[in-house]
C-alpha cells in the first residue's frame, strides 16, 4: 500500500518514479473496471492508457476528499462510458429490467479444475452478466469498495447500487446453479 499523499505530492513535483509506483499500485483496478464495461481487449488497453494520461494530467486536482483508489476508479468508469459512447457501442436503456439472455458454453468439472482457480470461473460468469451488474459486483466483491465509494465512482444513487448488487448476485447465483444442475443431469 502506498502513502497516497506522498505519492500525489511527488507526482505533482514531477517525480516519474512516484507515477510509476502509482501505475503499479492501481493498474489492476483500472483494468478490472474497464474490462467490466468494454469487451474488446484492445479497446480496454486504449482506455487504460487514456485513464493513466488523465490521472497524470489531473493529479493536482485530487483533493483527498475520497480515497485515491475511488478517484481513479471514477476516472476509469467515466472514461469507459465516454469511450463506449464515442464508439457507439453503448445502448442506453430506460429499463434495466429486461436482461439479455446469454448462452453459456458447457464446461465439465475437469475443465473448471484445469483453470486451477475458482476465481477465474466466477470472473467468466461475471463477464456474462449485463455490464452494469458485473461492474458493481466487481467493485464491491473483488475490489472491496464500499457502497458509498461505488456510488461516488459511478454517480449512481445508493438505491440503484444496492439494487444492481442484489440483482447481480441473483443472476450470478442462477448461473452457478444452472451449471451444477446441468452437470448433475449429465451424470
Amino acid at each position: 500500500m502506498v502513502n497516497e499523499k506522498e505519492v500525489v505530492s511527488n507526482i505533482i513535483k514531477g517525480d516519474k518514479k512516484a507515477f510509476s509506483l502509482l501505475v503499479d499500485e492501481y493498474q489492476r483496478l483500472i483494468f478490472y473496471v474497464a474490462k467490466r464495461m468494454i469487451n474488446d481487449n484492445k479497446d480496454v488497453e486504449d482506455v487504460c492508457q487514456e485513464v493513466f494520461i488523465k490521472i497524470y494530467k489531473n493529479i493536482g486536482s485530487f483533493s483527498f476528499k475520497s480515497k485515491l483508489s475511488t478517484w481513479i476508479a471514477r476516472i476509469t468508469y467515466l472514461t469507459s462510458i465516454n469511450y463506449l459512447k464515442t464508439q457507439k457501442k453503448l445502448e442506453i436503456s430506460n429499463s434495466f429490467d429486461k436482461l439479455e439472455e446469454s448462452t453459456t458454453e458447457y464446461r465439465t468439472p475437469i475443465d473448471i479444475l484445469n483453470q486451477k482457480e475458482m476465481t477465474n470461473y466466477l470472473q467468466m460468469l461475471i463477464m456474462e452478466l449485463p455490464p452494469h451488474y458485473g461492474l458493481i459486483l466487481t467493485l464491491f466483491h473483488l475490489q472491496e469498495f464500499s457502497l458509498l465509494e461505488i456510488q461516488d465512482i459511478t454517480g449512481m444513487p445508493e438505491g440503484t447500487v444496492k439494487n444492481y448488487l442484489f440483482r447481480g448476485r441473483l443472476l450470478l447465483k442462477e448461473k452457478v446453479k444452472l451449471y451444477f444442475v446441468n452437470d448433475n443431469e449429465r451424470r
